[in-house]
């Protein structure tokens, strides 16, 4: 007899492992670019000609005698307008023969009704003893916390006052804003007197006179 051997069944085929799909990356959106701040504009300092706003002009200050002003009070006080000379420092040499030259002259800066004031940093008491051993004829002004002196362009950084003069009439309008020695400062004002009031206000005042008959 013929012996029948069975037939071995087929090895299943080996299981193949599907790699599985690596999970999709989140989408990274763009962060908005931070935009940078502005650093806060400087305040414009007036030129000669310009026309400012003297409602909040320079803060506060005071005179050497302790009262409180502003320089909107002290150009109503004027006839036709304010000049403030500025001075680093009182009692000092270059200071000192400043105030003197504006002492002597001061008859005729104010001829055209200009009010002449000092302007500083200095305290009432050092104001005070300046104005007195000078024999000044005019008011010092102290501004400690140079908010006056900084807003005509005069202060220096980080401390201190650049010597100069600043001139404005009636109707903010800026006449004069000049750096310069004790002399340039006088001179400035000098030639300010000799020029006379602005045309154009003449012409203005004239109508004015005209319509007022």
């Amino acid at each position: 007899m013929v012996e029948l051997r069975k037939r071995k069944a087929p090895a299943p085929p080996p299981v193949v492992e599907k790699k599985s799909k690596p999970a999709p990356k989140p989408k990274v959106t763009d962060t908005p670019k931070e935009t940078p701040t502005e650093a806060p504009k400087k305040p414009t300092v007036p030129e000669a000609g310009d026309t400012i706003n003297l409602d909040d002009f320079g803060g506060e200050i005071e005179t050497n005698d302790g009262t409180k002003t502003t320089l909107k009070k002290l150009v109503e006080e004027s006839k036709s307008g304010v000049v403030l000379f500025t001075y680093p420092k009182a009692s000092t040499p270059g200071c000192t023969k400043q105030v003197c030259l504006f002492r002597d002259n001061y008859t005729h800066l104010t001829s055209t009704g200009l009010s002449i004031y000092g302007l500083s940093a200095d305290s009432p008491k050092a104001n005070t003893t300046f104005k007195t051993k000078q024999n000044l004829s005019y008011s010092l002004l102290c501004d400690p916390s140079a908010t006056l002196i900084g807003a005509i362009g005069f202060k220096k950084a980080p401390k201190g006052t650049t010597r100069g003069v600043f001139a404005v009439d009636k109707k903010g309008k800026v006449l004069i804003r000049e750096a310069g020695g004790p002399d340039a400062t006088v001179d400035a004002v000098q030639k300010l007197v000799a020029r006379g009031p602005d045309k154009s206000e003449a012409k203005e005042e004239a109508g004015d006179d005209a319509e007022a008959k």
